[in-house]
């Protein structure tokens, strides 16, 4: 979609837009012949909302492509995630509120469990709890010592820390040292693009340095680099629609990018129910919220199957409260399937509904995969048209043409 096309139609307007994404919602039965997290779960409410709305499974990026949740997130936004990329990294460092300067490179990273031959035994280090991660990020800051550049290393949460490298001549053009998967090697830090040895030499500086402070800290006891990125400058999401914009996530990362794209981000617990009181708090300041709903995806890569199964229910349990705020527009969707079954982010298109008293409901009584597909938003709708979708049923878009 172009910002700047839709942008031109935007007119203003009263209505509220509530976008609910359940982080890696689409899933794959456990068994031949079964049914997915999403059919197993009882949601009476997310299906009485589904007879009311049109419903169909979107595509993030393009077929057969297995999106990341930056890229996933953006698409539904309205941003086109092929010509707008970020690195983890940047939006790591944005969901903490860390001053990013324009020469920083920012990378996220991974506590790790490596065995003695340096093999990846858990790419998250058994969850660590975040003030274990603070105590381990203390230490790498008191240790390393890298010439030329300064270093900083931040707690993100659980195993997860941010890295950012300040110096001047600095490449983002870096590939990820994190094999997602066990029982490799972590990669040597390798360049995209000729050049910029520099960096290279930075970065393979510090994880030999923190392989060997961590040395002793099992389960802790090497990092994974991901996501290596520098902030980049584009048009703010507030802007290109013309909505006053709320985030509302528990977690750093989907802050940081929502923040990157110019929305308010709104304080809030870390339970799902006080993410709902926080939308409930903020109903008259904001028209467009985004609520981010983190631990289907959190259990769908530990492969814990009923887990996510429950985290499903639980969001259906507080719908009516959504509900009784009474939103001209809701969409409910995830940025990208992550089956228990896989353990890790998957192709498979994601199942979406969008409600307004405009929407022409279609036949689907169910909110899941195989109802979905017989939606009429399609099998395939490119996630980057869900936005003006969401719009014109706000009613906040302007005819095209004369």
């Amino acid at each position: 979609m172009d910002l700047d096309f839709i942008s031109k139609l935007v007119k203003p307007g009263k209505t509220k837009i509530v976008m609910l994404v359940l982080d890696g919602l689409g899933g794959l039965p456990i068994k031949e012949g079964g049914l997915t997290e999403l059919e197993t779960a009882k949601t009476p409410n997310l299906d009485k909302l589904a007879e009311k709305s049109i419903c169909g499974l979107q595509i993030p990026i393009s077929d057969g492509i297995s999106p990341g949740s930056g890229p996933g997130h953006l698409s539904f936004f309205g941003y086109d995630p092929i010509k707008y990329q970020v690195g983890r990294g940047v939006l790591a460092a944005n969901g903490i509120d860390f001053d990013l300067k324009s020469i920083d490179v920012a990378a996220r990273g991974n506590f790790c469990t490596v065995d003695e031959n340096g093999n990846v035994l858990d790419r998250r280090a058994g969850r660590i709890s975040t003030d274990v991660n603070q105590q381990l990020c203390k230490k790498l800051c008191d240790n390393i010592e890298i010439p030329g550049v300064e270093i900083f290393i931040e707690t993100i949460k659980e195993h997860r820390f941010l890295l950012v490298i300040r110096g001047e001549d600095l490449s983002a053009e870096l590939y990820d040292t994190d094999p997602q998967a066990i029982g490799k090697k972590p990669h040597e830090p390798k360049l995209k693009k000729i050049g910029f040895n520099k960096t290279i030499d930075i970065v393979k500086s510090f994880i030999d340095q923190a392989g060997k402070i961590l040395s002793e800290n099992y389960p802790a006891n090497m990092v994974l680099l991901r996501g290596f990125s520098k902030k980049p400058d584009w048009p703010l999401f507030p802007d290109i629609f013309g909505l006053k914009s709320g985030a509302i996530s528990a977690y750093p990362m989907y802050r940081g990018l929502a923040k990157l794209i110019g929305m308010n981000l709104l304080e809030t617990g870390q339970t799902i129910e006080g993410e709902f009181t926080t939308l409930e708090k903020n109903w008259n300041d904001y028209d467009f919220f985004f609520l981010h709903i983190k631990k289907t995806d959190s259990y769908g890569e530990d492969g814990n199957f009923y887990s996510k199964v429950k985290i499903i229910e639980e969001v259906d349990g507080l719908i009516p409260r959504l509900m009784n705020l009474n939103p001209d527009v809701i969409v409910i969707t995830g940025d990208h399937s992550t089956p228990s079954f896989l353990k890790i982010h998957s192709w498979h298109p994601v199942p979406t509904l969008i409600y307004s008293k405009y929407c022409r409901p279609d036949n689907v009584k169910n909110f899941d995969e195989k109802s979905c597909i017989t939606g009429g938003l399609g099998p395939r709708l490119p996630a980057v048209q869900i936005m003006p979708i969401a719009m014109a049923n706000a009613l906040r878009l302007e005819k095209f043409g004369a």
